[in-house]
């Protein structure tokens, strides 16, 4: 009740775009229900059902229970799935990790020492000749200057199992599909295997229903589930996507390929001793791959292979083929290699046209509202990034802070991020694309090959002949890595292989890590306030290569990252960035031991607690300031006891918290529940400051 008089104070009439309406309306009325038994679950309203328990849905049903926001999750599968998948998480996935109740800590301890991983590999075989390799950690990556935490290597199915244990923790139950507990009464706090969205009805002004479609002891029975929010993150063939309409833009199916998980112990202890890392790149007469070594000591790979169908069809990669074609690209044969399971699977580069439909009641998150092709591991990192931004918005419109437009400003800030994102790992992508090309295997030449067999004078050829023409053409390509070719005392393989040295010394082979994109996007709209000089910032544009983060405290920006003394007494060292609590929505003022930044602050707790809004305030102290000093903060901020006195710790003396921000002391920073700025004043505020923070927090929550 709470939240329809939350919902009624602030005028929100539930409407819908028509198109999307009528959508929904007709998935309605084209199921057929006379064969199936429909059961209302509860008649009570879940305030988030998430479709999807992959790491996405997983995260954000953390993030928002943390928060203190009901929740539950629709999984399609019956059992989860253990083919490793993704496998980099970033520097700003970790970051959010850090807030998980020690997540962060435990995927240190389990993942691969870094050593182990921090190097791609090109080679003729595994026990063949290397042609290069790119080591991808530098010295910096190490050091947490500019983030308190390093990225992992880490198989996205381990994460899950992580994940899972975080919300079992949390009071959640995984419910199989053929169990009928949690039906009666659907509500939070349940994890729900087997079940699919199968229908969205939004003709309720109040609330979404949806119905679940399950089998049961050999029935299909089909569950009503009313709730106030949806999130689709059910992945790239998201079904919550097509059920609304919403289209994907950007280039489709790139290319096609065929995963292959095993395990190989023998394999796993060789490349240990002999050349460890995290990718290998191998290409000789026989079989053209990348191997993925997702850990090296309990020998688990994935292997990925072109795959060209329909001359090629997925029967043709049985275990037993696909063992025989592992051996071709290791060299030599290994007694205990077992294939797990076998995929294919398409690589596109596609965003949503839009993230957020029904009155921002329907939202997409993850690979249900972009896919991206794997160089770089944009994928499971820009989804995790995009639960992290959505939950603090659920949660300010669920507990009545802001109004459900505000959820509008998800679609406005992550949805530029996926389009940047998908155009840089485009550019990976072709980055990855010119190492075989160098080597006379141009994969643009393949397409076509290929293309021209389906389309062109081939097509009139028998299917088998088809295939035996597409495998001699491939042939005939893969013989230009023969010894006699691909050596140095060859004109022809002497200048390939120079080629090649110029791309890995000049930086333009497949890149692993982006600091630049991975700690610096900004977002440039949205749930904060911009400076007058941001409408000027051109677009810019993915360079494919590494760069490095540069700190910067503009509106949009994460929170650079120092650490900093809780307590000039102790020892007890934190980042900045753990200033703001990942268990409530409350936002961080971050001001200079002044009188006048002290007087906004004052002003500050005062336009908070009118907004409702929880505001802690952190008074940054200097390295060599004194105790009689300090004691002012208490002084001058009472009666509100919600601020704390934190204390740089410089790596330089050249350094300091303000220089780092480019602002001076008289300067004041306001952070979001989500460790991104959303307005600073670089230096002493000229009007009055309980006017501008009344702007401030209007314009943020979209509240007037």
């Amino acid at each position: 009740m709470g939240f329809l008089r939350f919902m009624r104070r602030h005028n929100y009439p539930f409407k819908n775009k028509t198109g999307n309406q009528a959508h929904l309306l007709r998935c309605m009325q084209s199921r057929g229900f006379s064969k199936n038994e429909v059961v209302d679950g509860n008649n009570a309203v879940l305030p988030v059902l998430i479709i999807g328990a992959g790491p996405v849905g997983l995260v954000l049903s953390i993030l928002l229970t943390k928060l203190g926001i009901k929740c539950a999750v629709l999984e399609r599968n019956k059992t989860f799935s253990k083919h490793p998948q993704a496998h980099f998480i970033n520097n700003r996935s970790m970051e959010i990790f850090r807030k998980i109740d020690g997540l962060a800590e435990e995927i240190q301890r389990s993942q691969p020492p870094i050593d182990l991983w921090r190097k791609f590999i090109y080679c003729t075989s595994l026990s063949g000749s290397v042609l290069g390799s790119v080591d991808h950690i530098q010295p910096q990556d190490l050091e947490h200057v500019v983030s308190p935490v390093s990225v992992a290597h880490f198989s996205q199915y381990k994460l899950a199992m992580l994940l899972r244990k975080q919300l079992e923790n949390l009071g959640f139950k995984i419910c199989a599909a053929e169990s009928s507990e949690g039906h009666e009464h659907f509500c939070e706090k349940k994890i729900m295997m087997g079940h699919e969205c199968v229908s969205i009805d939004a003709s309720n002004s109040d609330f979404l229903t949806i119905i679940a479609s399950t089998i049961d002891k050999g029935r299909r029975v089909e569950w009503n589930i009313n709730c106030n929010i949806l999130i689709g993150a059910d992945g790239a063939g998201s079904t919550v996507r097509k059920l609304v309409g919403i289209e994907m833009r950007g280039e489709k199916d790139l290319q096609k390929l065929v995963s292959v998980h095993f395990f190989s112990k023998g394999l796993g202890q060789f490349l240990l001793q002999e050349n460890p890392g995290m990718l290998f790149f191998i290409f000789n007469t026989e079989a053209i791959g990348v191997l993925v070594a997702h850990d090296l000591r309990q020998g688990e790979f994935v292997l990925q292979i072109p795959f060209y169908p329909p001359q090629q069809t997925i029967q043709d990669f049985s275990p037993k083929a696909c063992e025989k074609l592992i051996i071709k690209l290791i060299g030599r044969k290994f007694g205990d290699i077992d294939v797990i399971d076998i995929k294919p699977w398409i690589m596109h580069a596609e965003v949503a046209e839009r993230l957020t439909c029904c009155g921002n009641r329907i939202l997409l998150a993850g690979d249900a509202a972009h896919r991206f092709p794997p160089a770089g591991g944009f994928g499971m990192n820009t989804g995790i990034q995009d639960a992290h931004n959505l939950s603090w918005k659920i949660a300010s419109v669920m507990k009545g802070i802001a109004p459900f437009s505000m959820l509008n400003t998800y679609d406005i800030e992550r949805r530029p991020i996926a389009v940047f994102n998908t155009e840089l790992s485009l550019k990976n992508f072709r980055a990855a694309m010119s190492v075989p090309a160098a080597l006379g295997l141009d994969p643009t030449v393949a397409n076509t090959v290929h293309q021209f067999i389906i389309n062109g004078v081939g097509s009139i050829l028998p299917s088998g002949l088809q295939k035996v023409a597409l495998d001699g053409i491939f042939a005939l390509g893969r013989a230009q890595l023969s010894k006699s070719l691909l050596n140095e005392s060859n004109p022809l393989g002497s200048s390939r292989l120079a080629k090649l040295r110029h791309i890995f010394e000049e930086g333009k082979s497949l890149q692993l890590q982006f600091p630049a994109e991975d700690l610096g996007f900004r977002y440039l709209q949205g749930a904060l306030v911009p400076e007058s000089n941001d409408i000027d910032i051109p677009a810019e544009v993915p360079t494919g290569r590494r760069r490095d983060y540069v700190p910067s405290a503009s509106p949009g920006s994460r929170l650079p990252h120092m650490f900093v003394r809780l307590n000039r007494l102790t020892e007890e060292i934190v980042s900045t960035l753990d200033l703001v609590s990942g268990d409530k929505v409350e936002f961080v003022l971050i001001i200079a031991p002044l009188e006048e930044s002290y007087h906004l602050a004052r002003e500050a707790f005062k336009v908070a607690e009118k907004f409702q809004v929880s505001l802690k305030v952190c008074v940054l102290w200097p390295t060599d300031s004194v105790e009689e000093l300090e004691n002012g903060s208490k002084a001058a901020l009472s009666p509100w006891k919600n601020y704390a006195d934190v204390y740089e710790i410089k790596r330089s003396k050249r350094s300091n918290w303000w220089d780092m921000c480019k602002m001076t002391n008289r300067g004041a920073i306001l952070v979001r529940p989500d460790e991104h700025i959303a307005w600073r004043t670089t230096s002493e505020l000229a009007g009055d400051p309980r006017l501008e923070m009344q702007r401030v927090f209007s314009a943020i929550l979209g509240v007037n």
